[in-house]
């Protein structure tokens, strides 16, 4: 299985072939930027898938948040062009889960706490939302996991 960089850098080469300027530039953007990560700091390091699919949320969020600005200032031109590109790294990233899947991870992971003999309430808030976040690992909005995680415990 190739990680996701190397698919990254193998789709460089397809999108120049294929001629498609946005996505060829959009990639090239996103394997510069994890150069970046890579090389920052004082010891170089290897990012891992979990680490790319991370950095490639962020590099979406980022465009989807321009591309607000742009509208907001009547540039529907820019906007248009930043969605595109949002729109070819969401392209890279697992598929969402919905709030019912992470629902019945979250009870899944209270009934094994249960199991175990450990009653849970809010003081063990860290030690559900500690497996749930490795099983939905980006797929979903920590923020909104939390909420869901502190309605089951309260």
């Amino acid at each position: 299985m190739t990680s996701l960089k190397d698919r990254l850098h193998a789709d460089v080469v397809t999108h120049m072939k294929e001629r498609n300027k946005t996505a060829l530039t959009t990639v090239r953007n996103v394997l510069g930027e994890i150069e970046t990560r890579e090389k920052s700091g004082k010891t170089p390091v290897e990012l891992d898938d979990a680490q790319v699919t991370a950095l490639l949320q962020k590099e979406a969020a980022k465009r989807r948040d321009t591309a607000k600005i742009y509208t907001d200032a009547g540039e529907a031109g820019r906007a248009a062009a930043e969605i595109a590109e949002a729109e070819v790294i969401e392209g890279y990233l697992p598929s969402p889960l919905t709030a019912a899947e992470v629902e019945a991870i979250v009870d899944e992971t209270i009934a094994g706490l249960r199991s175990e003999g450990v009653e849970p309430g809010l003081r063990q808030l860290g030690a559900v939302m500690k497996p749930v976040t490795a099983k939905i690992a980006g797929r979903f909005d920590g923020k909104a996991v939390s909420e869901i995680v502190r309605s089951r415990l309260a």
